[in-house]
């Protein structure tokens, strides 16, 4: 039997994809990212040890499309979007729940860092027909900084959809400091502007709602004293963007 583990449910989501979407949020990353506003998605399991784990956010793939069966109507012109933490690390679940979705004709988002690369992560995208790629920085020195891991599986799960024709939304958030410098966003849209299936790119404020999460749970905020980024700072990126058609 395949569980995946959830983290929570939204019912009207209506910005992770186009329309009024049923977004599920995945347990568990293998990031680290210092602006990452859900600290709280990063563990898979709640302890070490397999008796102990709360199972009341296991779902079965058919179960949970039930539920989703439930919304229909209100997201007919939207979808389904599985974000996370990161959901390519469940890919059996995520591949039947995607196959239930794809068979009766409702639209499928897939929410990433593309940082998983496996085959069976890749088979996942069978049934996807939409990525929104977390693309968190083209920099190789700076990416592992940024997240705790290297960047270069992302850009060969950005090369992977383009090769197979699956539509993306480069999603990037612009952090004061790290990544809202003029030439780094240039780079970065430079970049991706070559792929035929990079639909769009959406430039994402950094922010501090996150904050208290981190409190919560008894770590130190990484980024405690960086301001949000400011209205004029995003105006700039997205001018930045712009020029390249994105």
């Amino acid at each position: 039997m395949v569980l995946g583990r959830i983290h929570s449910i939204e019912s009207f989501g209506t910005v992770d994809g186009p329309g009024i979407r049923f977004v599920v949020f995945m347990q568990g990353c293998p990031l680290r990212c210092l602006y990452c506003h859900n600290p709280d998605t990063w563990e898979k399991k709640r302890d070490g040890s397999e008796k102990n784990r709360d199972t009341s956010h296991f779902r079965e793939p058919g179960d949970l499309f039930a539920e989703v069966l439930r919304y229909k109507n209100f997201i007919a012109k939207g979808g389904v979007t599985v974000t996370g933490g990161e959901p390519l690390l469940q890919p059996a679940f995520l591949k039947e729940f995607f196959r239930l979705c794809r068979e009766n004709g409702i639209h499928t988002a897939l929410d990433t860092s593309g940082y998983i690369c496996s085959a069976k992560a890749l088979e996942v995208l069978e049934y996807v027909d939409l990525v929104l790629l977390d693309i968190k920085t083209i920099d190789a020195e700076l990416h592992p900084r940024l997240t705790g891991v290297g960047g270069e599986n992302t850009l060969h799960f950005l090369d992977e959809l383009e090769r197979r024709q699956i539509p993306v939304w480069i999603r990037h958030v612009v952090v004061p400091g790290l990544t809202d410098d003029d030439a780094s966003l240039e780079a970065l849209a430079r970049y991706i502007s070559c792929y035929k299936m990079v639909q769009k790119a959406e430039l994402l404020s950094y922010h501090t709602m996150g904050a208290y999460k981190y409190e919560a749970q008894g770590m130190e905020y990484p980024l405690k004293g960086v301001e949000p980024l400011s209205a004029e700072r995003l105006a700039n990126a997205k001018a930045i963007f712009k020029k390249y058609g994105l």
